[in-house]
């Protein structure tokens, strides 16, 4: 390659006709596995991330550090859920820089945690409202127990009825 450059640019200066060499097979072979080594090499270098086919629901994760920070008022499955105080978002969201969690993402992750069965289930009347630490802060009243039980019926309706 070099000397074709040479050439040329011989050839340029001294206003001759350029001459090129004729690359034999051998050469081209040679040439196409250096090429091959080094597009083998590239690829150990930089290896490729593999993108997780399931990704982890952002507010899984969230849900998942309440529930270290707090296991009394987040029990993990299959502890049964507990009846949250009422105002325990205002609560973790006066908390949300000592704990790492925007204000948003509480709101979500309460939302999600409040509305699944295992909790409506817990919020029978008379039961326990739990604060942040654990301890109890109001119960349940018949209209909570009430609405509760109806958001039970309501799930389970929506589970049974075939989705279009």
């Amino acid at each position: 390659m070099r000397e074709r450059n040479n050439l040329l640019e011989n050839s340029l200066q001294e206003k001759q006709p350029v001459e090129f060499t004729a690359m034999g097979l051998e050469q081209l072979a040679e040439l196409k596995k250096q090429l091959a080594e080094e597009k083998k090499s590239k690829q150990t270098a930089k290896p490729t991330q593999k993108k997780n086919p399931n990704p982890v629901d952002p507010v899984v994760l969230i849900i998942g550090k309440l529930q270290r920070l707090y296991p009394k008022a987040f029990p993990k499955n299959p502890t049964p859920k507990v009846p949250l105080k009422i105002g325990i978002l205002e609560d973790l969201q006066a908390r949300s820089e000592e704990i790492g969690i925007s204000t948003e993402d509480l709101q979500l992750a309460i939302k999600t945690w409040c509305k699944s069965s295992r909790y409506w289930q817990a919020c029978k009347e008379g039961a326990d409202r739990l604060d942040l630490d654990g301890n109890p802060d109001g119960v349940v009243e018949a209209t909570g127990a009430a609405h509760a039980k109806g958001m039970v019926r309501k799930q389970a309706k929506a589970k049974q009825s075939p989705t279009e």
